[in-house]
This record gives structure tokens, C-alpha cells and sequence, in this order.
């Protein structure tokens, strides 16, 4: 007869071997649910069919691409509008996007924001962003909140945004797995739809987190800028769609909107973005009712020059470069793009350009350095 330790040993590796089977069965589908394949009979949300198909977390970089769960969209969206206009205090309808997590958005996003209600204190601006539509978001906001300005996050929700667009096909498409992301990153290519969506749907203007105003944009109207123009013919060559002002349903926007939809690429930066607006602006120019505002608008300084209005002076020869370059912009530019890729990790230096522009909006240099933007 066997003795009891034997028994109580043998038992043990019995159980210890059916846990190793067990973990080998379920390793498998373990490692597909992980590596984002939906072979599952659960109704996924657009959010978890957006992870599954990026392979990001939800909760991290493309967590504000979600749909709103909360209040309807639209209705938070009209709410936020129509309350603030019922005391004329909505001059100007703003929209943002944020496509990163709360802890990235910095003092310069901050300082963009500032500038916005520097020159429109009575505008009302909508970040369309996911991770800051939270308390934590609320909390980020309240500097401006508790002086009365008319700021909101709001999550996105495509399903409105596109509806009755070629647009929404695409990304039901691109929830079931059927589009290639490609290489470039998909939240800034579905920033640039998003942007389209929001002034389609409601119109105002539109500016990134990294364009500073230097005047108000009263009396704009169905405008976008050029990036580049020809030296001899001054005709533009290029447009960006970081600054752009349209009225509500403006048939320029379903053509962007379309040609999103139509000729998506995602390994081509820029394609679905300035290069997009570029094109169908080029092929609808005598079309539609809009304008196309030079360079000196809203990309007065290129991506590839845009260090020198960080650099302090060296010489008076410079110096006196740096004050007719600020009352260049100061008298041609409504607003600055500061090309964040190129700039980000930039420092302000004493007398440069940027310091005069920050010190103009009554905040201290700190206020705009942020190395994480």
C-alpha cells in the first residue's frame, strides 16, 4: 500500500501538469486577443475595433479616437454652443483636436490656447479629444474655466462627425480591419479627418495646438492658407490644413472629406492632410466659394527656418533683423505656426522673436517651454 507522502506528491504533479495543458491550450488565444485579432462573438465598440486594428491601447496613445459613451455628441456640442451664445458670448466657434494622452499636453499647447483667447476672449473653443474629456481634463482646463473662457473637451464621435459622407464608409472599413493603417501614425491621419468632420458639421475655425494668433480672426470667412508660394507669380504652390475658417456644410469640406475617403494612403505623410487640401483646393479653385490667404497668414516663418525666431540676437546686423521680422508678423500674420516637430525641443533665448510674442501675452517663458509637446 502506498504511503501517504507518495500519494500527496503524485496528486500535486498530477494537478501541476493539467495546469501546463491547460496553459498551453489557452496560450494561443491568449496571444491572438493580445496581438488585437477579433476572433470573438462579442459585439466590439468602435473603440476596442480601433485598438484591435492599430494594436495600440485604448488607454494610451489612441485613446481619444473612441466615441463618446457619455451624453449624445452632438448634443454636448450644441449644448456647449448654444449656452454660451444665449449671452453673446460665443463670437467665434474653435475647434482643436488633442490625439495623445493628458500628460502630453503641455505649457505650449497651454500658450496656443492663451493666444487664442488673448485675441477672441469671446470665442468659445471644443479640443475634440477623448483623454481629455475627464476630470482630469477638467482640472488641466480650469485655468481657463475660472476665468470665464468658454472652453470644452469633447470625445469625438465619428458616427456624426461623417454621417451621409463618403468618410463613414472608410472607417467602418477601417473598424472591420479592412483598411491599411500603413506606417505613418493613425491618429494624426485621423486628426486630419476629424478636423474636416468638426467644421463640416458645425463650422468655425480650426487651428492646431501649435499655432499661436497673433490678431483676430474677425472678418475671415471661408479661408485656408498657403504654405508656399511661387517668388516670380506669388500663386501659391501648397496649402496646410493647420489654420482653416469655414461655414458650416461648405462643399469644399465634402470634397476633403471625400477625397480622404477615396484616396486614403497611410504610408505617405502629409497625403491625407496638406498635400489633400492641396490638391482637391487645385482642382476646385474656380468650384467653391473660398480663399486662399498667402504664406504670410498663418505660415509666415517655414519648418525649416522656424529656429531662427528662437535664437536671440548675435550682432546688430541681427538685431535689428529680429525687430523688423516682429513687426513684419505683427502687420501681415493672424497667426504662427510653430511646426512643433521641428521646434519642440527648441529653447527660447533672450531677445528672439518668440520671447517678444510671449511676453506680449503677459506670460512668463515657462509658461511656454515644454519639451514633451
Amino acid at each position: 500500500m502506498e504511503n501517504k507522502p507518495n500519494s500527496q506528491f503524485r496528486t500535486l504533479r498530477y494537478f501541476h501538469a493539467v495546469i501546463f495543458l491547460l496553459s498551453l491550450y489557452l496560450l494561443p488565444f491568449y496571444l491572438l486577443s493580445y496581438k488585437a485579432f477579433t476572433f470573438t462573438a462579442v459585439p466590439l465598440t468602435p473603440a476596442v475595433a480601433l485598438q484591435n486594428l492599430t494594436r495600440w491601447p485604448v488607454t494610451r496613445k489612441n485613446r481619444n479616437l473612441a466615441v463618446a459613451e457619455k451624453k449624445a455628441f452632438e448634443v454636448r456640442v450644441m449644448e456647449f454652443f448654444e449656452g454660451n451664445a444665449s449671452d453673446s458670448s460665443c463670437g467665434l466657434r474653435f475647434f482643436m483636436t488633442w490625439i495623445s494622452t493628458h500628460k502630453s499636453l503641455g505649457e505650449r499647447e497651454m500658450f496656443a490656447i492663451n493666444s487664442l483667447f488673448k485675441f477672441h476672449p469671446n470665442g468659445c473653443l471644443i479640443i475634440a479629444s477623448t483623454s481629455l474629456d475627464s476630470r482630469i481634463g477638467d482640472k488641466i482646463l480650469k485655468p481657463f474655466l475660472s476665468k470665464g473662457l468658454k472652453v470644452a473637451a469633447i470625445a469625438p464621435d465619428f458616427g456624426y462627425l461623417f454621417r451621409k459622407t463618403p468618410a463613414l464608409a472608410w472607417y467602418k472599413r477601417l473598424i472591420q480591419g479592412n483598411v491599411n493603417s500603413g506606417d505613418v501614425p493613425l491618429g494624426q491621419n485621423l486628426s486630419n479627418l476629424i478636423r474636416l468632420g468638426l467644421l463640416y458639421r458645425f463650422g468655425g475655425v480650426y487651428m492646431d495646438t501649435d499655432v499661436i494668433i497673433l490678431k483676430s480672426f474677425n472678418g475671415l470667412n471661408n479661408v485656408i492658407g498657403a504654405q508656399t508660394s511661387d517668388r516670380v507669380t506669388g500663386n501659391w504652390t501648397r496649402l496646410n490644413n493647420a489654420v482653416m475658417i469655414f461655414d458650416q456644410g461648405h462643399p469644399l469640406l465634402f470634397e476633403f472629406i471625400r477625397e480622404f475617403a477615396r484616396t486614403f494612403d497611410g504610408n505617405k505623410w502629409g497625403h491625407n492632410g496638406p498635400y489633400l487640401v492641396s490638391r482637391v483646393a487645385r482642382r476646385n479653385r474656380n468650384e467653391y466659394n473660398f480663399t486662399v490667404l498667402p504664406p504670410a497668414a498663418f505660415y509666415p516663418v517655414d519648418w525649416m527656418k522656424i529656429r531662427s525666431l528662437f535664437e536671440g540676437p548675435k550682432s546688430l546686423r541681427h538685431s535689428k533683423w529680429v525687430i523688423d521680422k516682429l513687426k513684419e508678423l505683427r502687420r501681415k500674420s493672424f497667426a504662427l505656426h510653430l511646426w512643433n516637430k521641428q521646434s519642440r525641443v527648441l529653447e527660447i533665448e533672450n531677445g528672439s522673436i518668440i520671447q517678444q510674442i510671449v511676453l506680449n501675452t503677459n506670460l512668463s517663458q515657462s509658461f511656454f517651454i515644454d519639451s514633451e509637446s
